[in-house]
């Protein structure tokens, strides 16, 4: 019972406050539009930033996807060195990976991996009077469509048999058909050239776009025993590498059992580092996450510099209101107001401001994230946690921007306040 008599008048207190806050918020509408001004924009820039943040992110995945496919693995001589010492010492102390080393994994581990080499040069591809520059033209082995999980909209990828053959297919990208075959229905059965060489179109690849600025459709795939007749055998060669479904292999279990063969091969003691470099599409999300994670760190805070001077707009009105009010407020105190009901009018006055600067400025951050989006094809989404972030933020910037105004409203004399004008 004592209980019940307790929180009555305490919900009294708070309902009366709550609707005098909004009274005098509907009596100055213009007034309180431009004190949200501030919060509004500032939420809305932190809901932007964030949205851009997590864009890039799920950018940054759909591009290791499509590079990688989701198993796979790269080995190569050098991937992955933060500097350029580190890259020079890793190019002296590491082997060149040749073809042979590709063949000897393939005999050591083909009924748990799937293996490709992987070779690369930028040219430019002819057709009659037609030219499209800077294509690259990749050799690898049958199995890296599998591999990397390439999905051939027409046609087919080419086949072991064609490979073994060192035969004269091309698997090409979607800007590559449009570049070289702009009027032609379908580029199926037709050649273009490689180097002067004629090469017959088996596959047209589905359209992956760009990755980090640069196009991946602009690509033809070729046998690798084909590119290196065209390029010669070079100096070394990159392996990708996925478990092969049947084995129920996990790919870090793949990469382990590849190590193991190439550390075999190449004579490695017990406790030596590997004289060679492998790449996971996780450890690419992992290095992207720390550079957003960073972003974020340094990004975020500037922008809530907005909400701070949002905060210093509310202090600044509610003061000039308690200064309105003060005759208001020396009348409720010779009636019996307590300083803890006036401080609780203001406060809640202020939070109130605050929270629906900051509800209409997500609002506002969500139209402006979807807009963005349908305009620039770009992949922008309003997340959880920036908009607690920014919501918490508000109610914080409410709080503490309406109690110095709150406890200097609390203080007033009421017979001094009485005689104000």
């Amino acid at each position: 019972m004592p209980e019940t008599s307790s929180v009555a008048p305490l919900r009294f207190q708070v309902t009366s406050a709550i609707g005098l806050a909004f009274d005098s918020l509907r009596a100055h509408k213009l007034r309180t539009f431009l004190t949200l001004l501030g919060v509004m924009i500032g939420v809305a820039s932190v809901i932007l930033v964030g949205s851009a943040i997590d864009g890039l992110g799920l950018y940054a995945d759909e591009s290791v996807s499509k590079a990688f496919g989701s198993e796979s693995f790269v080995l190569q001589q050098v991937t992955n060195a933060k500097t350029r010492t580190e890259y020079f010492n890793k190019l002296k102390y590491n082997r060149e990976l040749k073809l042979a080393d590709e063949r000897y994994l393939e005999q050591m581990n083909s009924d748990s991996t799937i293996y490709s080499p992987y070779r690369n040069s930028t040219i430019d591809t002819k057709r009659e009077d037609l030219t499209s520059e800077d294509t690259t033209v990749i050799g690898s082995a049958a199995d890296l469509a599998d591999i990397r999980d390439m999905a051939v909209t027409e046609g087919r990828f080419f086949s072991k048999t064609e490979e073994q053959g060192a035969s004269l297919v091309a698997v090409i990208g979607d800007d590559l058909k449009n570049n070289l075959f702009p009027s032609v229905g379908t580029p199926l059965g037709r050649t273009f050239k490689i180097q002067g060489i004629d090469f017959n179109v088996v596959g047209v690849l589905e359209r992956l776009g760009s990755s980090f600025g640069n196009s991946q459709d602009n690509v033809a795939y070729i046998p690798i025993t084909t590119f290196n007749r065209l390029f010669g055998p070079g100096r070394s060669i990159a392996i990708f590498g996925r478990p092969r479904p049947s084995s129920g292999f996990s790919m870090q279990q793949s990469l382990d059992y590849t190590r193991v063969a190439l550390r075999t091969k190449f004579h490695q003691k017990p406790g030596e580092d590997d004289r060679f470099d492998f790449l996971t599409p996780d450890a690419i999300r992992g290095f992207i996450d720390q550079l957003l994670s960073l972003v974020a760190l340094v990004v975020v805070p500037i922008t809530c510099i907005s909400l701070v001077v949002g905060g210093i707009v509310i202090m600044n009105i509610m003061l000039v209101s308690v200064t309105e009010r003060t005759r208001e407020i020396g009348i409720r105190k010779s009636l019996g107001a307590r300083r803890s009901d006036i401080m609780m009018q203001i406060l809640i006055e202020s939070i109130l401001m605050a929270f629906a600067g900051g509800a209409i400025g997500v609002g506002i951050g969500a139209v402006l994230t979807r807009i963005l989006t349908a305009a620039f094809g770009v992949t922008l989404r309003v997340t959880p946690v920036y908009v607690f972030m920014s919501v918490f933020v508000s109610g914080a910037v409410g709080v503490i921007s309406g109690w110095y105004p709150a406890f200097k409203a609390a203080k007033l004399d009421p017979i001094v306040a009485l005689r104000a004008e």
